[in-house]
C-alpha cells in the first residue's frame, strides 16, 4: 500500500518577481551607488588635489634624507626627514603604552568583567572616545607640564596621543574578542587548563588578526593629530633626539608651522608634508591588511 510518504515531493517554484518589485530594488541600488559616488566625489578630490600639488617635493631625494636646518623661509631645498622621525617616535611611544593598557583592559572586560568595576571602566572607555584632541592635549598640559613642572616634549604629545589611542584598542580587541567561539574556552577548560592560560594561549591567538588590525587602525588614526602637537611641542627644524625636552618637529606641526609661511617655498612644502602624511597613513593600512592576511592564514 502506498502512503503519502512515498509519494515523490515536488519542490516549490519560485514566484515569479512582480514588475513593481523589480523598478524598487532597482530604485534602490541606484540610490546607493549615487550616494557612494557623492561621497567619493570629494575624497577623490582632495587626493588628486595633493597629489599634483606635493609630488614634485616627495620626488626628490633630499626630501626624504634631509631636514629644514639652515633653509630660510623663501628657500626651496630641505626635506621633512626631521618631521617624520617625529611623527613616527611620537606614535610609537604612544602605542607602546597604550597597546598593552588597551589589550589588557579588553581581556577584562571580555573574560573577566562583571559588576560595578567592569561598568565604570566601559563607561570611561566610551568617554575616551568622544573626547577631541584639543582636550587631551589640555589635559596633558595641565597635569604633566603646569602641575608636575615637566618641559614641553614629545613625550608629552605621546601621552595625549594615548588618550586618543586607548579607546580605539580598547574596543577594537574587545570586540574581536567576543567573536572567539565560546566552544573553544569550555574545550581548554574540559582538559584542565587554567582559565589564564586558555586566554593567552587560545583566545587571544584566535582574536589576534583582528585584534592587530585594530591597533594599527588607530595608530593610523592618531598620526595625524595636530591640536597636540601645537599645544605641548614647538617646532624645530633639525633632529631632536631627546624625548623629555626640546622641541621636536612632526608632520602635521611642519603643515602647520609653514602654512604661516606666506612664500611659494612654503605652500611646497605644506603640500609635499600633506601628501607624506597621507602615504605613511597608507602604509599604516597595507601593513595591517597584509597582517591580518598572514595571522589568518597560519591560524
Amino acid at each position: 500500500m502506498t502512503t503519502t510518504l512515498d509519494k515523490p515531493i515536488k519542490a516549490p517554484t519560485f514566484r515569479h518577481v512582480s514588475t513593481g518589485r523589480r523598478i524598487r530594488n532597482n530604485i534602490a541600488t541606484g540610490t546607493v551607488w549615487v550616494c557612494f559616488a557623492i561621497a567619493l566625489i570629494p575624497l577623490v578630490w582632495v587626493l588628486i588635489m595633493v597629489v599634483s600639488k606635493g609630488f614634485d617635493s616627495i620626488a626628490s631625494l633630499d626630501w626624504w634624507q634631509k631636514s629644514q636646518k639652515g633653509i630660510l623661509p623663501d628657500q626651496t631645498g630641505g626635506g621633512v626627514y626631521h618631521a617624520i622621525y617625529g611623527t613616527i617616535v611620537q606614535t610609537a611611544i604612544a602605542a607602546i603604552i597604550a597597546v598593552p593598557l588597551g589589550i589588557m583592559a579588553a581581556i577584562y572586560l571580555v573574560e573577566y568583567g562583571r559588576g560595578l568595576l567592569a561598568k565604570t571602566t566601559t563607561f570611561m572607555v566610551d568617554i575616551l572616545a568622544g573626547v577631541p584632541s584639543i582636550v587631551a592635549a589640555l589635559f596633558i598640559f595641565t597635569l604633566w607640564i603646569a602641575t608636575l613642572g615637566f618641559p614641553q616634549s614629545s613625550f608629552a604629545v605621546s601621552l595625549a596621543l594615548v588618550l586618543l589611542m586607548l579607546p580605539v584598542v580598547v574596543r577594537s580587541c574587545e570586540e574581536m574578542l567576543k567573536l572567539v567561539p565560546d566552544e573553544l574556552r569550555e574545550a581548554s577548560y574540559a582538559l584542565g587548563i587554567p582559565k589564564w592560560k586558555t586566554i593567552v594561549r587560545i583566545v587571544v591567538p584566535t582574536a589576534a588578526p583582528g585584534m592587530v588590525s585594530g591597533i594599527l587602525l588607530s595608530l593610523a588614526r592618531v598620526m595625524g593629530e595636530t591640536a597636540p602637537v601645537l599645544v605641548l611641542v614647538g617646532y624645530s627644524k633639525s633632529i631632536n633626539t631627546n624625548l623629555f625636552d626640546g622641541n621636536m618637529a612632526s608632520l602635521p606641526l611642519l603643515i602647520y608651522q609653514e602654512l604661516a609661511n606666506p612664500e611659494a617655498a612654503g605652500r611646497e612644502r605644506v603640500w609635499g608634508a600633506a601628501l607624506t602624511l597621507i602615504l605613511l597613513i597608507a602604509l599604516l593600512y597595507a601593513v595591517a591588511a597584509v597582517v591580518n592576511k598572514l595571522l589568518t592564514r597560519n591560524r
